[in-house]
């Protein structure tokens, strides 16, 4: 399905994130400099595109879909996908709140940062797997055809609707800015 195929696409884009992100958090543990607001925009990154953009199509339209054609919302593999969306929450925004301290000056903030980041990046690896190899498979059995293109077609409004024009270019700006400043260190 063209639907799966953009979220794996999107996935590919998280990951870069998440090599950079491991990679921050490396460099904070190791005693190395590493710039608080580095974190801050990996947050911004994980809230706009990864959040707010890749999840909403995930949560609002593809998961639909699949309740709306047998699976259920409350158990299975769709309450795991969703209760890990909710725990990736939870992680990033432990890692902007320890980034904010670490940025004003609270060097013990140091160790809640990586703690966070570390924990988003293996909760997130993990869940990519997941989705890639059993979830979306999944999606592409039990949605029919015919159904398959009103998931793009929501896909589409997301993008261009709810999350607004423009939004993938800026979050891959910000991907390649966050991987360009790990690598440059």
């Amino acid at each position: 399905m063209e639907a799966t195929e953009v979220l794996m696409a999107e996935h590919r884009v998280i990951e870069r994130l998440l090599t950079s992100l491991e990679a921050g958090a490396a460099r904070v543990d190791a005693g190395q400099p590493m710039r608080p607001g580095f974190f801050i925009e990996a947050t911004d990154f994980i809230k706009g595109f990864a959040d707010g953009c890749h999840h909403r199509k995930e949560e609002g339209v593809l998961f639909t879909a699949m309740v709306d054609n047998g699976l259920p919302r409350e158990s299975g593999p769709v309450a795991v996908m969703l209760a890990e969306h909710e725990q990736g929450r939870v992680y990033t925004r432990g890692l902007r709140a320890a980034a904010l301290r670490l940025e004003a000056g609270d060097a013990s903030a140091a160790a809640e940062v990586t703690a966070n980041a570390r924990s988003y990046t293996a909760l997130l690896r993990q869940h990519i797997y997941k989705e890639d190899n059993i979830l979306f498979p999944m999606a592409d059995q039990v949605i029919p055809r015919a159904a398959q293109a009103r998931v793009s077609e929501g896909f589409e409004h997301v993008e261009h609707e709810e999350t607004g024009e423009g939004v993938h270019e800026k979050y891959l700006a910000l991907a390649d800015a966050l991987e360009r400043e790990v690598a440059g260190m």
